[in-house]
């Protein structure tokens, strides 16, 4: 693949799918992957991940709207910021200032893990900015799970085990991997590569660590500030019923608060379902996006499961 200058940006080729592009945002270089025409619809990945991780969303949505998959600073083949402010605000800010620089206006958003508190965030700072939202297990105040891990890499022996993943062996970060799905089997070796190609630079390890260090801080501040700004935001909650990451009693509790949210559940899905059953969710960004009544409509997906439908949770009210 061939580079080649556009205006601010630096485009790499792609092969018909998408189109790899870089803009230059407070003079930091921003990778995203951008496919389609239509509304804009902007994907954000987790605490460790990349643009890489939509590869198996891109083209289909790409069919609806605009797509715009980036990585964010620090990650994936973005550039790294020592000393950056990791904070959901501070990203959040970032992302408009980034929205700006390839101009886009208004836009809707979906998004994974600690991404979706990243979306979360940017929908009640900026909520003008932001239309419809669909978060797959986001990151909220109301999950326990990672309390345990969260404290081990706080301390400095943990971030000395931190800094060892990159170079850890591929069956054993392939193992961690697996563990994010319901089936370990549906786990590949392009998916892990999605979230560890870019760990090894220098200063994305040190970026996540700092994140994890002020994980609670942010959700308390999400909690606070950012949720109540919500309520009458579209959302859609996308969950696995065996996500080992982001508990699924905890959306019951973000329900709560977002009064125009639906949740549905997947069967048997851990907590990467765009990956581990990319039509079906292909197919529900679809149908949220598309719908015009998002309040009382959630999508179905019958067809995906005609003798295991999809649970919906009740609606906390």
């Amino acid at each position: 693949m061939s580079r080649f200058n556009v205006g601010n940006s630096v485009k790499v080729e792609a092969k018909g799918r998408f189109e790899d592009r870089f803009v230059q945002v407070d003079g930091v270089g921003v990778h995203y992957q951008r496919a389609g025409s239509g509304r804009p619809l902007v994907l954000i990945h987790g605490l460790v991940g990349s643009a890489r991780n939509w590869r198996q969303n891109i083209a289909s949505l790409s069919k609806h709207a605009s797509v715009y998959a980036i990585d964010l600073v620090n990650m994936g083949e973005s550039d790294r910021v020592h000393g950056l402010d990791a904070g959901l605000e501070a990203t959040a800010d970032f992302l408009v200032r980034w929205m700006e620089a390839v101009g886009l206006d208004e836009v809707d958003v979906a998004a994974h893990s600690h991404g979706g508190a990243i979306a979360m965030m940017l929908a009640a700072r900026h909520p003008k900015r932001v239309g419809k939202l669909i978060l797959f297990a986001p990151a909220n105040p109301f999950c326990d799970l990672g309390r345990q891990l969260i404290s081990i890499y706080s301390t400095r022996p943990g971030q000395w085990l931190a800094s060892l993943i990159p170079v850890l062996p591929t069956f054993v970060k392939a193992t961690m991997h697996s563990r994010m799905y319901g089936d370990p089997a549906r786990a590949t070796a392009e998916a892990l590569e999605g979230y560890t190609h870019g760990l090894s630079i220098p200063g994305s390890v040190e970026h996540v660590l700092q994140i994890v260090r002020r994980w609670y801080d942010d959700m308390a501040l999400l909690r606070s500030s950012g949720l109540p700004k919500l309520a009458h935001k579209p959302v859609l909650l996308i969950w696995g019923d065996r996500d080992r990451a982001v508990s699924l009693t905890s959306a019951r509790e973000l329900q709560k608060l977002l009064s125009r949210s639906q949740l549905q559940v997947l069967p048997g899905v851990g907590h990467i379902a765009f990956e581990e059953m990319p039509d079906v969710c292909n197919e529900a960004i679809r149908l949220w996006l598309s719908s015009e009544d998002t309040a009382e409509t959630a999508p179905s997906f019958a067809m995906h499961y005609p003798s295991e439908p999809l649970r919906q949770l009740e609606r906390a009210v």
